[in-house]
């Protein structure tokens, strides 16, 4: 089983979890808890600009979460909105309107519904320490993951925006 958690497209060999029901959610279920999916039936479990969502308390119970699904040697690969690379877009002194409004809706979310609500930032060292805590072992930034078009891809400009990272439960 490979899980796609946040995701609204469907995917051939992917099962879609969402905190809200839609036409592509398989199974909906908060990130932070899915015990209808049993402990270690995950080979993967994609998650792009969904880990902002959870406060600073939940981001440990989402990735613990996460952890438990995954079978032994079961890759993560995670994106997150990166606030190394958005802080300095942001502080520029001559950013226009519509670049500064982008991105600090891309720092707190677009706010369209009550789950579209960024509630922690992310840097590299902190999420790898998340991840570390976690359990996850075998961390590595890549530029791309090459599965979806979706947040995981998102340029402000020639830059890209966001974190994005593999990891593997140890087996």
């Amino acid at each position: 089983m490979k899980l796609h958690i946040g995701g609204q497209v469907r995917a051939d060999g992917w099962t879609v979890v969402d905190i809200q029901p839609g036409a592509a959610v398989d199974v909906v279920a908060d990130c932070r808890a899915m015990p209808m999916i049993a402990d270690g039936t995950a080979e993967e479990v994609y998650a792009s600009h969904v880990l902002e969502h959870c406060g600073y308390d939940d981001i440990p119970r989402a990735l613990a979460e996460w952890h438990r699904v995954l079978a032994p040697g079961g890759r993560l690969r995670i994106s997150v909105p990166d606030l190394g690379k958005l802080g300095p877009v942001l502080a520029h002194p001559r950013l226009p309107a519509d670049v500064r409004d982008w991105v600090i809706s891309t720092i707190y979310g677009g706010q369209t519904d009550p789950h579209d609500f960024h509630k922690w930032g992310f840097t590299q060292d902190s999420l790898t320490d998340y991840l570390k805590q976690a359990g996850f072992v075998a961390i590595q930034r890549v530029e791309t993951f090459g599965l979806f078009e979706d947040s995981s891809t998102l340029r402000q400009g020639t830059t890209l925006i966001s974190l994005n990272v593999m990891a593997r439960k140890a087996g």
